[in-house]
């Protein structure tokens, strides 16, 4: 890791992008890895961002987490929407940040009228058992994906299966 953040650095790239593709990091990881990615971004004066997924519920707090590091780009999701467990509310960020230049009532008016007919069709994110599981263990959730796809619902053989593949 410390031998890539120093060529990502290095680069021509403006923003380095801390991101938990499993959902998979705790508040204590994202504060570790935050300052790692800053003190190297410093050297070099680049921006670090954060991308989280939710498959623990924890997008949005390891989120805050990074932003109280000096972390300043803040990836967020109307309703949460993204693959498997979905990332961290953009209701629920600008909500927190309680800055009087954004305003959430076109937020929650977007998801009134965007994101609530998007869910009636079937469109399925957000966490459910799968997810949490597949972030517990630290592994991508295509397994989730797949479990989900195929309407599964035997949890404890799911669990098993991501053991067994350790």
């Amino acid at each position: 890791l410390d031998a890539g953040l120093e060529l990502l650095a290095q680069s021509s790239a403006d923003v380095i992008y801390l991101v938990d593709s499993f959902g998979a990091f705790y508040p204590e990881q994202i504060e570790r890895l935050s300052d790692k990615y800053l003190n190297v971004a410093a050297k070099y004066n680049k921006k670090i961002g954060i991308h989280a997924h939710n498959n623990q519920q924890l997008a949005f707090a390891n989120t805050i987490e990074a932003l109280s590091r000096g972390v300043s780009y803040l990836d967020a999701t109307m309703s949460g929407m993204g693959r498997g467990a979905g990332n961290c509310n953009m209701e629920l960020l600008l909500g927190f940040l309680r800055n009087p230049k954004y305003s959430l009532n076109p937020v929650l008016k977007f998801l009134q009228n965007q994101m609530l007919p998007l869910k009636k069709t079937g469109l399925v994110w957000g966490c459910d058992v799968q997810y949490m599981l597949t972030g517990q263990q630290n592994q991508h959730p295509r397994t989730a994906i797949a479990f989900t796809a195929e309407q599964r619902e035997d949890y404890a053989e799911f669990y098993q299966s991501l053991l067994d593949r350790e």
